[in-house]
């Protein structure tokens, strides 16, 4: 049985339990409790604050966990990183005051800086040469320099929605972050075997993220530019039609450009487009 910590609440909770649902990872209906057993599959969910996760799985307490970014580097305590998830995206940022002027790093000499994440900002002040005290604030940060707690913020931003209705600004982005699964590194085989079937099923149910199934009619005439537009995972799959002159062809492409290549389509004579979503994935 394989020990996963994730986080007990929150947007990366939201996106995690998805992420487990799509991969057929189905935890028991009942009430949650601290620690869950999957349903039908060698797992176990230990539900634990974000910061404690780092630690758990190093010291063994958890298998593995999924954390993000900015609690791995925060806490570094040596557990392994496996994959980078794609989720649960954001930064950490410096702000200040929304009415002081700014002109660079240099503004935060002498300042003082409220932050959940010392250990990161510390490293960077120290190779940009600042000198800067900083109080450490376990939630809340935002409010500090409106209370007059510290002159500027140190902590994650998502939209800037709450640095904005606190009359702060984001002046220096310091580090991106996303979603991670980490491993500790002396997992027995047994564990292994189960992670690296758990990273085949979340990494089946990403790559079908964002792609889209097309089934459409071509003259053969126009096929030659048409699997230049549908190159597919490797070529599109054309199969000829009972009316002479005219093939079927299959191919995935990216709904990023879905729009643009449809269009392109149309316009080399394609018919009966189908587009089909796509839930998984085997490369």
């Amino acid at each position: 049985m394989l020990r996963i910590a994730v986080q007990s609440k929150g947007r990366l909770y939201d996106e995690t339990m998805t992420l487990f649902e799509e991969s057929g990872i189905r935890l028991s209906k009942a009430k949650r409790t601290l620690l869950q057993s999957a349903v039908d599959f060698p797992v176990e969910v230990l539900f634990l604050r974000d910061d404690d996760i780092p630690q758990s799985v190093a010291n063994g307490v958890a298998d593995a966990g999924i954390v993000g970014e900015n609690e791995y580097v925060e806490k570094g305590q040596g557990a392994e990183l496996v994959k980078r998830l794609g989720f649960s995206k954001c930064r950490l940022s410096l702000a200040i005051p929304k009415d002081a002027g700014y002109e660079g790093l240099s503004w935060f000499e002498g300042k003082t800086i409220a932050t959940s994440y010392p250990a990161i900002l510390k490293r960077f002040l120290t190779d940009n040469g600042i000198s800067a005290a900083l109080h450490e604030i376990s939630g809340s940060v935002e409010i500090a320099p409106g209370i007059g707690l510290a002159d500027a913020i140190f902590d994650i931003v998502s939209s800037g929605s709450t640095l904005v209705s606190n009359r702060l600004k984001e002046v220096q982005v310091v580090m991106e972050s996303e979603a991670l699964l980490i491993a500790n590194p002396s997992l027995p085989d047994g564990k292994r075997s189960v992670l690296s079937e758990i990273l085949f099923r979340f990494t089946a149910v990403q790559e079908a993220a964002g792609k889209k199934y097309v089934l459409l009619n071509a003259p053969r005439e126009q096929l030659a530019e048409i699997t230049k537009l549908l190159p597919g995972m490797k070529s599109p799959t054309v199969t000829p039609l009972a009316d002479e002159g005219w093939v079927s062809v299959q191919s995935v492409i990216t709904e990023k450009h879905f729009w643009e290549i449809i269009g392109k389509l149309k316009n080399l004579g394609a018919e009966g487009i189908l587009v089909i979503p796509i839930e998984k994935m085997i490369l």
